[in-house]
């Protein structure tokens, strides 16, 4: 009943946040097709040595599965880290060419559980946030992207990435890896539809926009560029928390009906013995008194 209560909450966050991310990123893939020539920092594309990932995981566990998930997930990918070097350029896929051997992986944890997960892969920690449940508001993951966004623009990382659960449905929960940066117009794209099987209503089918800007390109997307990758966190954040109870509820919901199984079991098991106890005591009663006749 708690975690139904929490889901709930979590669910109405979520849905809630998603006509904003809808938006923004509709905006932000127009800004993208009217300056595909201009090169920020947040766009550029890089040689993949170096990948930063944000693991989103639960505070505690008794949520089934859920943590599982992730650690298979990220086992996955490390260990065949193919996937993780490609980046993307409009419609263009570009691919290093750098030994998988070479890539170097660090981590920034959300939940106590995240920092159990990557501690039994072997891999460095630079910043935990163990309350994953005092992500209330976006104001609250500014620490984390300025990280995230500091060390990509100072070139120390080449590619972040997110780990989260997206919430399907009360009863299917998904493990995802998404692309936080370099900003791929292909990757916003892809979560837009992702988030929602009616995306062209926010915007994707529409026709190249021109855009003037003031007072200048630089300064515009300086600013949305750090917004959105708030913005991304925060919400795999709210996905991650919605999935999270309801994993919780739907263990919860097993393990009692797993233990009103046990009892039913248990007490025929009991009646049984007792019935066999009857029946042995009435035929021992019956035995000596035909042995006194």
């Amino acid at each position: 009943m708690v975690s139904a209560a929490k889901m709930r909450r979590a669910v109405s966050s979520v849905l809630g946040l998603r006509p904003y991310a809808h938006s923004a990123w509709s905006v932000l893939t127009n800004l993208a097709r009217a300056f595909e020539n201009y090169k920020h920092g947040f766009l550029e594309v890089r040689e993949v040595k170096n990948i930063l990932v944000v693991v989103v995981a639960s505070d505690r566990g008794l949520c089934g599965s859920f943590n599982t998930q992730i650690f298979k997930k990220l086992r996955e990918e490390i260990l065949n880290p193919a996937k993780l070097k490609v980046n993307r350029i409009g419609k263009k896929r570009i691919d290093s060419k750098v030994a998988d051997q070479d890539l170097k992986f660090d981590f920034i944890t959300i939940g106590k559980k995240g920092e159990g997960i990557v501690r039994r892969l072997d891999k460095q920690i630079i910043a935990t946030f163990p309350d994953g449940a005092s992500f209330v508001g976006i104001e609250n993951i500014k620490p984390i992207s300025k990280i995230v966004a500091d060390d990509y623009l100072a070139k120390k990382y080449d590619k972040v990435v997110i780990v989260y659960t997206d919430y399907i449905s009360a009863m299917v929960q998904q493990t995802r890896i998404r692309q936080v940066l370099p900003i791929s117009k292909i990757d916003i794209e892809k979560q837009i539809a992702e988030i929602d099987v009616l995306a062209k209503e926010y915007g994707l089918d529409e026709p190249k926009k021109e855009y003037k800007v003031e007072p200048s390109p630089e300064e515009v997307l300086s600013l949305i560029f750090p917004r959105i990758i708030d913005m991304q966190i925060f919400h795999a954040i709210l996905e991650s928390a919605a999935s999270e109870h309801s994993a919780r509820m739907l263990a919860m919901r097993n393990a009692t009906d797993a233990a009103g199984e046990m009892g039913d079991d248990l007490k025929l098991a009991y009646n049984q013995l007792r019935q066999a106890k009857i029946t042995q005591e009435i035929a021992e009663i019956s035995a000596g008194s035909a042995a006194l006749e």
